[in-house]
């Protein structure tokens, strides 16, 4: 499929249908889980507490569904090689030239780039890549306006969805 990819028409009513197009009906809606699903068990240390920061927002949020977690878990899997990553390249700083950014080939000629920087960058890209998906971002959040709320009153849920007219 050529050109943008389709925006979901959940993201498209939060941030205010701002083409003015028409809605799509009968755009499946992919069930939402009772509650805050739990890290799935292949995710372990950073990743697993990845998951338990921001699994919470997003489902508050209704943007966690029971499709969407092997996304997020793609996420957080990601997050925690670049985490590892970044941990190992520190490590390694104190015995190796440039910071650990660069190392020595093995027959001790020329520096090469540490493989750890393309792990610890291919990791941040992905990561990245993923947060975007699920609004993560500051930019992707930026796309994304949240409906006002009425104040609450007894006329609160009749005005809710009110539109004035385009005559007034």
């Amino acid at each position: 499929m050529r050109g943008r990819r389709p925006t979901p028409t959940f993201l498209k009513l939060i941030r205010g249908n701002p083409g003015k197009q028409r809605l799509p009906q009968g755009e499946p809606e992919p069930q939402r889980p009772d509650d805050i699903p739990s890290p799935p068990s292949f995710l372990t240390g950073y990743a697993a507490d990845e998951w338990r920061r921001v699994a919470g927002e997003l489902y508050h949020l209704k943007l966690l569904t029971r499709i969407d977690v092997n996304l997020l878990a793609a996420y957080c899997v990601s997050y925690k090689r670049w985490r590892d990553a970044e941990e190992a390249l520190l490590e390694l700083g104190s015995s190796l030239p440039l910071k650990g950014l660069m190392m020595r080939y093995r027959n001790g000629g020329d520096l090469m780039r540490n493989p750890l920087v393309s792990i610890a960058h291919h990791a941040a890209a992905d990561m990245v890549r993923y947060a975007g998906e699920f609004g993560l971002s500051p930019a992707a959040r930026a796309r994304i306006a949240l409906p006002a709320r009425v104040p609450a009153s007894k006329f609160g849920d009749l005005l809710a969805g009110y539109d004035r007219p385009r005559d007034l």
